[in-house]
């Protein structure tokens, strides 16, 4: 009662004495106004924040408010992390006591007022993590108290103001990831009380202005992603204080300073990834002793790596992947070594860093507090030490892409808090260790394209957190154990392909409700589908093709409603395809070479010809007309024949059955005799097709029907009467030279090679024309939207950023499958827009292997000296074809990072303009060396929703791969996974 008594007697005086203050002439209602003002002008408060700015208290006791203790005037306004929307009212420039503007983590949209500039006693101003539109006010010079500006993470534009060197107090200044543009300016170099500069995540261009260093008290510095140009001078500044240096992702280059660290002496931080440094990484790095995080990723650096890591004992973060070092296993070796007295190291990403050589024992000596080592794309051979299982807070281990050789040790059982491990595309041999399931933390098990053998131990049941398991492309047998499928945490994948095992699949797949992707392709698995996939609620995707199913097609797959993606080809399933398939939102099915019988549905994924594959099972029917099958016919009852009919007409099936086969003996005798042998150079499932049925699918040949020509060939659409199907005929040219050569070029290429996003060869014909001639042909699925040119250089039809970077995936995907998944390495030579087709879906299939290489997996690119041929086409072709260098992946690398710019670009690198040694590769580095890469981009991709650093970052990664030095080109892997990642970028 007291207490409550007490209270009112204090709120009464508050009112009292605000009252008598306003009396005597005060403008305090002035500012129980402007936070009025200010309340009003949020639409949206879902904390209920503004409940208590209300006449029942006193203003100073609102939420957020605070007021001084002697005059009761608003010297602060923190309303941060309250979700708040709307905009900020002019008559925040009436709290004319403030010192403190803290709205940070809200939805605040609009401008900035510029009523602001009347708060002479503002010393904070925080907007952080907004909405906030348009330019900063300019009249914000008029508040020469300002200590710190942060209006971090916002959609502010135009250019940095130069009126900050009026403002001589601050000690923030914090601009990033906004939408500035037009340079830093100079006049940021007045600001000598500047301790903290962040500018990152811009559009400014330009180079850092030598008036930097005057900003001797500069503590931290943070210009990412802003396309800065020229030679950073930061280093040869007396910036003795600096601490903090961030500055990824730009287009600085030359070397850096052999003193390093010495003039900075207390630098912990030093990012400077994502440039075009050169040169050797300063040997003096070993002085940076309070050197916490060093990032040189993707850059130039060149040499050997002769920096003395062990005498950073503070260095926590290293990041030297992705440049050009020099193969050198001694350095390798040293380099570990001295790794290993680095007691705090947490992360250490060597990717792509040319290291050689074998990981030494010294490995297990790593600091305990190692929790991620990224090694991929290197050279690194031999086996891995067993020491590795001393490295007890390792979460994350990536190892894939080198030449590991041996077994994986029992002892990397010992990693229990491992999350990702990643020994993928190696040499690993032996069987899987049983100790794997010993890493209950695991999340990502990836030993794809080794030499494993052996069984899957059932011990994975242990990996309780599996969300992802690839084991494909090894050799290994046996049964897929039910443990797999009883870990209710496996939900992104779960790929076994490219094995031997066999058996049946285990009842207990239903346990796999989260799965969302299946692949067992390319086994000898065997039996009919256990009837527990009707728990697989989430499979998005199942590949079980290339195996030895059979039976009929459960009832089961009819409640995976999330299916898309479903491949049952070349098994033995029988009966009528189910009904429910056509109710099912599916994208694709292949039920190709099985033994389905009966009618084929019309409705569903049945209506589109381009979604479908049914081919290889000769009992079906009907259909959509487009599928050309025969019409099906209802069976008639008949009567029981006697048993001397029967006899009789099998006696008479029996001679013409004979009589057939002499007179096919002796058909095949004369041809062998006639024609050329052309050997087997298309697989066995392709049948050919005769000459006559050629010319009649294309009306002779007609020139109505021509929809290509090249130097080889001439490309004709036809219509099959065998089947009804619509093709493209690729009729050679014989009587050019290296016609025949490509023909067999192309059939070799196409023999054993099967993939989403190359074009699929339905037949062949190699016979004669009706003159006698020799005629050779390919038949090839039709692709309804042409080429890839005709969309590019059009007037009347266009492609979108979406189609346009979807198609450089399908491109991209198609060049990792023949560089890295085939039985041999596949260079196709000849990668250009007119070689790209589109289907009804506007998915990319790369054609035309008429100049294509099959290289041996045991011959290196650097010593195939097979042919000197210049393969290719002007203006694609890397430059290293034309002075007779032996093909290799690298070329199809160039032709593909050329074909990128051209699609982000839209100019062909045979444009006029191009001369006097200007290229297209030349054109888009010199923009992105200048930092105006959007003035070069094709107008079309330049609209409000497009991302623009996507954009930006596809430009890059054209520019690199279609570098004049081959060693410098990305390899495919890392373009494919930098693509996923733009995409991943342009959706969020």
């Amino acid at each position: 009662m007291c207490s409550s008594f007490f209270l009112k007697t204090v709120l009464l005086l508050v009112v009292l004495t605000q009252t008598n203050v306003s009396g005597s002439g005060s403008n305090l209602p002035r500012d129980h106004v402007a936070l009025l003002k200010i309340k009003s002008g949020m639409k949206d408060d879902p904390h209920g924040v503004f409940k208590s700015w209300n006449d029942s208290l006193p203003f100073c006791m609102w939420r957020g408010v605070t007021c001084g203790r002697r005059h009761q005037r608003v010297t602060s306004l923190n309303l941060k992390g309250e979700n708040l929307s709307g905009s900020l009212s002019p008559f925040l420039g009436n709290l004319s006591f403030l010192r403190s503007i803290i709205l940070d983590d809200n939805r605040i949209y609009g401008s900035i007022p510029h009523e602001i500039s009347r708060l002479a006693r503002l010393q904070e101003l925080s907007l952080d993590k907004n909405l906030l539109t348009g330019e900063i006010p300019v009249n914000i010079s008029s508040c020469l108290k300002l200590r710190i500006i942060s209006l971090h993470e916002n959609k502010l534009t135009g250019k940095i103001p130069t009126i900050f060197s009026s403002l001589h107090m601050i000690r923030t200044l914090v601009l990033q990831k906004n939408n500035f543009i037009g340079g830093i300016p100079p006049s940021i170099g007045n600001l000598t009380y500047l301790e903290n500069l962040y500018l990152g995540g811009n559009l400014l261009g330009g180079s850092v202005p030598d008036s930097f260093n005057r900003l001797n008290k500069l503590r931290q510095l943070g210009l990412a992603e802003n396309g800065l140009v020229g030679v950073f001078p930061l280093f040869s500044y007396n910036l003795s204080r600096l601490e903090f240096v961030n500055i990824p992702q730009n287009n600085l280059h030359g070397n850096l300073p052999q003193n390093l660290c010495l003039s900075q002496p207390h630098i912990n931080t030093l990012v400077i990834g994502d440039n075009r440094f050169t040169g050797l990484l300063p040997p003096s790095m070993s002085n940076c002793s309070e050197l916490k995080d060093f990032d040189a990723f993707d850059n130039y650096f060149t040499g050997g790596l002769k920096i003395d890591f062990g005498k950073l004992q503070k260095l926590q973060f290293l990041g030297l992947g992705r440049n050009n070092y020099e193969k050198n296993p001694a350095d390798c070796k040293n380099l570990f070594d001295s790794l290993s007295n680095c007691s705090n190291l947490e992360d250490l990403e060597l990717y792509e860093s040319q290291l050689t050589g074998v990981l030494p024992n010294s490995l297990g000596n790593f600091s305990s507090k190692l929790n991620y080592m990224g090694l991929f794309g290197n050279y690194i051979s031999g086996s891995i030490p067993s020491s590795i299982g001393n490295l007890f807070g390792m979460n994350a281990i990536d190892l894939a892409l080198n030449s590991f050789t041996g077994i994986i040790p029992e002892s990397i059982g010992k990693l229990r808090s491992m999350e990702k491990l990643s020994l993928g595309l190696n040499a690993f041999s032996g069987v899987i260790p049983q100790s794997i399931g010993n890493m209950s933390f695991l999340n990502v098990l990836y030993l794809s394209a080794n030499k494993l053998e052996g069984t899957i131990p059932s011990t994975i049941i242990g990996c309780e957190k599996l969300l992802y398991v690839n084991l494909s492309s090894n050799n290994l047998r046996g049964s897929v154990p039910k443990e797999i499928f009883q870990l209710s945490s496996l939900s992104i994948g779960l790929d076994l392909s490219q094995n031997n095992l066999s058996g049946v699949l285990p009842q207990e797949i239903g346990n796999s409700k989260n799965l969302e992707n299946l692949d067992l392709s390319g086994n000898r698995l065997s039996g009919e589908l256990p009837s527990g996939f009707s728990n697989c609620i989430s499979l998005q995707t199942l590949d079980l093709s290339r195996n030895f199913f059979h039976g009929l097609m459960p009832e089961a797959l009819r409640s995976l409603r999330g299916l898309e993606y479903v491949s049952l080809s070349r098994n033995n399933f029988s009966g009528p395809i189910p009904t429910f398939l056509q109710e099912m939102d599916l994208k694709h099915l292949d039920l190709s070479y099985n033994n389905f019988e009966g009618e084929v549905l019309v409705k569903g994924v049945f209506a589109n010809t381009s979604m479908i594959s049914i081919i290889g099972n000769h009992r079906l029917c009907g259909g959509i007309p487009e599928l050309h099958l025969p019409k099906c016919t209802t069976k008639r009852s008949t009567k029981k024949l006697s048993v001397g009919v029967v006899v009789a007409i099998s006696l008479s099936s029996t001679v013409v059955g004979l009589a057939l086969v002499l007179i096919l003996l002796f058909y095949f005798r004369i041809k062998r005799n006639t024609n050329k042998s052309f050997g087997t150079t298309l697989t066995k499932s392709f049948e050919k097709i005769s000459y006559r049925s050629l010319f009649k699918a294309t009306e002779g040949f007609s020139l109505e029907n021509l929809i290509g020509t090249g130097s080889f060939a001439s490309v004709y659409k036809g219509v099959l009467n065998e089947n009804g199907f619509t093709v493209a005929i690729k009729v050679l040219n014989l009587n050019i030279r290296g016609g025949f050569r490509s023909f067999v070029s192309e059939c070799d290429a196409l023999r054993n090679i099967r993939h989403r996003n190359l074009v699929k060869v339905i037949t062949s014909c190699s016979s004669i024309d009706f003159q006698g001639n020799d005629f050779k042909a390919l038949v090839y699925d039709f692709m309804p939207n042409g080429s890839l040119e005709s969309w590019l250089h059009s007037t009347h039809q266009t492609l979108d950023f979406a189609q346009r970077i979807n198609i450089i995936k399908d491109v991209a995907c198609a060049i990792e499958y023949l560089h890295c998944h085939c039985a041999n390495i596949v260079v196709h030579c000849d990668l250009k827009p007119s070689n790209i087709l589109l289907d009804t879906d506007m998915v990319a299939h790369v054609g035309d292997f008429g100049l294509t290489k099959i290289l041996s997996l045991e011959v290196s690119n650097a010593n195939n000296n097979s042919s000197s041929v210049f393969r290719g086409t002007i203006g694609y072709a890397p430059p290293e074809y034309g002075f007779g260098s032996a093909v290799s992946t690298n070329g199809d690398i160039y032709s593909f990072g050329i074909l990128l710019l051209e699609m982000m670009i839209g100019k062909k690198p045979i444009d006029p303009m191009f001369k006097e040694g200007l290229t297209l590769h030349s054109y888009a580095t010199n923009a992105m060396t200048d930092g105006f890469v959007l003035q070069i981009m094709d107008p079309v991709l330049l609209s409000e929703d497009v991302n623009e650093r996507s954009l930006i970052s596809l430009v890059k990664i054209g520019v690199k791969c279609s570098s004049g030095s081959p060693q410098d080109r990305m390899d495919i892997g890392t373009v494919v996974h930098e693509l996923l990642s733009i995409t991943v970028a342009t959706r969020s």
